[in-house]
Formats: C-alpha cells, structure tokens, sequence
C-alpha cells in the first residue's frame, strides 16, 4: 500500500463522507425518530442530482435555486411515500419500494432515457468539487460542507422543539400516545417523510458536484450506507451524545468513519465488486456491538463462577 496515495485519498474520503452525512441525517429522521423505515432513499438519492444537473446545465439556474429544487423534488418523493401509507393503508417497507421504482422511471424520462450524464465543474460556479479536496483554503468542500450542515443540523434542533417537531418525534415515539394527545399522527408522518427525503436530494444534488456525474443508479445501496452510518456514529459516540443535535452530528461522523475505512481499504487493494460484501460486514458487526456488550458481562460472571469453583475443587483435593 502507497502511504502517499493514502494519504491524498483521505480529504477526498472527508469531504465524500461529510455530503452523505447529510443524506445520513435524513435517514435518521425517519429510521429513529419516525421508526420509519424509508426505502424511497434509494430512488432519492438520484432523484435529486438529476433535477439538480438539469436546472443547473440546461436551464442555467443559479447554484442555490437548483439546490433547492432538488430539495423540493425529494420532498415530493417523501410526499409520496407518505400518502402510499397514511392514505391508502400500504406498509412502510413496501411504501419506499413503490415510490422508489416510481422514481427509477422518472429519473430516466428526466434524463432523455440515459443512464448517466456528466457535468463540467469547470463551466460551473459549484459549491463542492473533489478537485479541490486536497486544497487548504475556502472553497475547500470539507470546510463548505461543514458549514451547511451546521446551519442544516441547527435548522433541525429548532425545528423539533417547534410543536411539530415535537408531535413528529411523539408519533415516532408512540402513536397511540401520540393520537390520545390530540396529534395527527398521519400527518405527522408525511412531513416527516418530506422533511427527511428533501435533505436526501440535497445531499445527492451536493454529490453530483462533487463527483460532476449522475446516474440514475447512484443511489443503489444508499439505505446501507445511511444504516451503516447511523449504527457506527451511535455505537462510537452514543454515550457522549445524549443531545439531539449532537446525535445528528454522529450520524454525520459515522459516515465520515465509514468512508475513510472504505477507502483504506481500496487503497490495501480489495477488489472493487466487493465493496458491498464489505458494507454488508460493517453494518453487522457495528449492529452486533450492542449484543456483544449486553453479553460480556454476563460471559464474564459464567467464566468467573466457573472459575471459583474450579479452585474451590483444586483446594478440596488438595486438601
């Protein structure tokens, strides 16, 4: 392994972590406050750069109004989803699916029936470019990134201290409770639904900068990544961050890890098709952690008592 090519992939690893960390804060939205599982991700995660590329290049918007109408369109994806389950009584997991082979078709019909499209950052004023990982200055996509998503994550804290937010993370919490105290609780689920799947197309329409391509399978595996990122930043920093903001943040640092880790690896070698077998292990190892813990002690109080009696009978025969 090239420590000098490690170490130039590392900022690049960074800032690729930090912009799905913000599609790793929508997925923590519906998978733990909602109890949700959202698999409209998958379909999200195009959706957005194919809106955002083609507002950008062949309309010739404005950075920011492309940006927010790939969070608009991954809002109306949430959307969706959320009327396939609260309106028409269709299960969560089966919901996301529906909405997310919808967007397949879309995504291709918005993109002329090509499965990828390239941009020229150069031509483009973008926020975020890997060209510049290795830069230390401003436009440097890791100190940009960080900046949005500390406006993203303080947006977020007040918006669930708001009622609302409070009556999202009640639902997510009981919705029989949450139904006795007076809450919609279905229309609780749609906005968060919308909430969490326009930061999804947000995060998307940063990685489409970023690695000036779309495809209209970049988001294949997206949900694992999110999971993965979710479990690494709650088994690493869990019991350090009891609060909501600083729980969002570990989410974002679970994918920074997550992608440092990935990129190791490439760099140790590791054939490229097997980076989802990989994936696969971290998010089962990390989910392990928890059961792992509950089970050492009481492991350690066996081998103890085991132990002592072992003694205990050395000593009789000895004796």
């Amino acid at each position: 392994m090239d420590f000098a090519s490690l170490l130039n992939a590392i900022p690049g690893a960074i800032g690729q972590g930090l912009i799905w960390g913000i599609m790793a804060i929508g997925l923590y939205i519906t998978y733990r406050v909602l109890d949700f599982s959202d698999l409209t991700v998958d379909g999200t995660m195009a959706t957005g750069a194919v809106v955002f590329i083609i507002a950008l290049c062949d309309y010739n918007l404005n950075i920011w109004i492309a940006m927010v109408l790939a969070f608009l369109a991954g809002m109306a994806a949430g959307l969706m989803t959320g009327i396939f389950h609260t309106q028409m009584g269709i299960p969560p997991i089966l919901s996301g699916i529906l909405t997310q082979l919808s967007l397949y078709s879309i995504n291709l019909l918005l993109l002329g029936n090509k499965a990828n499209r390239n941009i020229n950052t150069r031509n483009y004023d973008v926020l975020v470019s890997m060209r510049d990982a290795g830069k230390w200055a401003i436009d440097n996509p890791i100190f940009i990134t960080l900046a949005i998503l500390i406006v993203l994550i303080a947006l977020l804290y007040w918006f669930f201290g708001t009622e609302t937010g409070c009556a999202l993370r009640a639902t997510g919490c009981n919705q029989a409770m949450a139904r006795a105290q007076g809450i919609n609780t279905k229309v609780a689920k749609v906005i968060g639904l919308m909430v969490a799947n326009g930061l999804v197309a947000l995060s998307s329409a940063m990685l489409a900068q970023f690695s000036g391509t779309v495809d209209v399978k970049m988001g294949s595996g997206a949900i694992v990544i999110g999971l993965a990122a979710i479990i690494i930043g709650e088994a690493l920093f869990g019991k350090l961050c009891q609060n909501f903001a600083f729980k969002l943040s570990t989410a974002v640092l679970g994918t920074v890890i997550y992608y440092v880790v990935i990129n190791l690896v490439i760099q140790m070698g590791l054939p490229s098709q097997l980076m989802k077998l990989l994936t696969a292990l971290v998010v089962a190892v990390f989910l392990a952690v928890p059961y792992w813990k509950n089970g050492l002690p009481a492991f350690l109080s066996g081998f103890s008592a085991y132990r002592k009696h072992m003694e205990k009978k050395e000593a009789k025969k000895n004796a």
